[in-house]
């Protein structure tokens, strides 16, 4: 399609084909770009791609992953990341046109996951498209080629209501948990008296009534609702105790598979798989829709800055660091335990030395050292479990170790001071 036919607006006229304007106006650019740095067998892929060849398409594909993976991520050429949205978008349309539909959502979610920002409205209203043209073909009665039946009737729960157990839970927990100092709790907090008693004190606190509306709280312990709304979208993954230990990997992997392992691993896993700090709601529309952002985080006039999702099985853990934003954590499903140090303590907490990692700490809370570690034996903190539809707000830099009690899902909302620059 030429860009002088392309339609001005994202939206799919052609039920046969997957509309690509941006695409479409932009390609001669791009591939210009490609080629002043070097891309001209990319170039040439994509040409014969956009001409009706498909496997042309899966090689561009192939040399923009490459491209990717030639060195640390913030060495990529930004051209590389448009390139390789590129290619995906290209694959995409071949698989929807062969009725590929989980082929064609998972070479989109590969764009959204790993691509550039030039081609995201094409990536966005291609997934809205292929998405109702699956939905189309299942209430039609017929499910696309590579369909594989797992489709169930009746309700699976995430988390039952029997499996938390206290006793056992406190075996688990870190030294002195529970044992000295919990966060407060609020309820009907005023935006007012969150912003003077709270947010301007630098204090954290749990406020207990504010998720009550959000269709999250019933929707996401409904195992075959979020299969049906997400269950062929591509996601990254970690595996392993967490990001600190040297056998920790991440994956990408169909919601439905994450789903698959979180129900069948528990809290005896080994190597637990996590969802974590993933932007899945900027990913998968449905699931934003279930939630509210809080007018907590607009205290201070300051601005949003992120929507991550935390989402696995009990056991999985985030090790001791802080974080530059304001922060609310807001448990949807399941329970976390959540510990907390004051921003002020930083020498006492050994913080790694490497740029990467000096937001984290040395110490292992679940197996303290105390003899490499001695200060940290007496240093004061808050704690608390967090129960399903509470909120926990974490000031900037107070240090926090979450574990998950149960299968959790959490949404994290960030949010910066004014004129702050801070990337998140």
């Amino acid at each position: 399609m030429s860009s002088a036919s392309a339609p001005s607006t994202s939206a799919n006229t052609n039920t046969n084909t997957i509309s690509t304007p941006t695409l479409d106006s932009e390609s001669p650019a791009l591939l210009q770009s490609i080629t002043s740095h070097g891309g001209y067998a990319y170039a040439r892929m994509a040409t014969l791609a956009a001409s009706g060849d498909q496997r042309a398409a899966e090689v561009a594909r192939e040399m923009a992953w490459e491209q990717l993976h030639s060195g640390p991520w913030h060495s990529v050429l930004p051209v590389w990341r448009d390139a390789y949205s590129m290619a995906c978008l290209l694959a995409a349309k071949f698989h929807f046109s062969n009725g590929e539909f989980r082929d064609s959502l998972r070479a989109l979610d590969m764009g959204i996951i790993m691509g550039g920002p030039l081609l995201r409205r094409d990536l966005d209203s291609a997934i809205e498209f292929v998405s109702a043209a699956k939905a189309r073909s299942y209430n039609n009665g017929r499910a696309d080629a590579d369909n594989d039946g797992r489709e169930k009737a009746g309700s699976t729960l995430l988390v039952s209501p029997d499996e938390f157990d206290k006793s056992e839970v406190l075996r688990i927990l870190p030294i002195r948990s529970l044992s000295s100092k919990i966060v407060g709790k609020r309820s009907a907090l005023s935006l007012e008296g969150f912003l003077r008693e709270y947010f301007l004190a630098g204090s954290p606190v749990i406020i207990t009534d504010c998720m009550a509306h959000w269709p999250a709280r019933t929707r996401w312990n409904d195992v075959d609702y979020l299969r049906r709304v997400a269950g062929d979208r591509t996601v990254p993954v970690e595996v392993g105790k967490n990001y600190l230990c040297s056998e920790w990997k991440q994956e990408l992997i169909t919601f439905s598979q994450f789903l698959e392992r979180v129900q069948s691993n528990g809290c005896r896993s080994k190597v637990p798989t996590y969802l974590a700090q993933h932007r899945l709601f900027d990913q998968i529309n449905e699931l934003r829709e279930d939630i509210s952002v809080p007018d907590y985080c607009y205290a201070g006039g300051g601005e949003l800055r992120s929507l991550n999702a935390w989402f696995g099985p009990a056991g999985t853990v985030t090790p001791l660091h802080h974080d530059p934003h304001h922060n609310i954590l807001a448990q949807v499903v399941g329970k976390k335990y959540v510990r907390l140090y004051s921003a002020s303590y930083c020498e006492e907490l050994y913080p790694y030395s490497e740029t990467m990692l000096n937001n984290s700490s040395q110490v292992d809370l679940d197996n303290i050292d105390e003899v490499e570690f001695p200060k940290v034996r007496d240093v004061e903190f808050l704690d608390c479990i967090l129960e399903e539809g509470e909120m926990l707000y974490i000031p900037p830099k107070w240090w926090h170790y979450v574990r998950s009690l149960t299968t959790s899902f959490s949404v994290s909302f960030w949010w910066s001071d004014p004129g702050s620059s801070t990337g998140s």
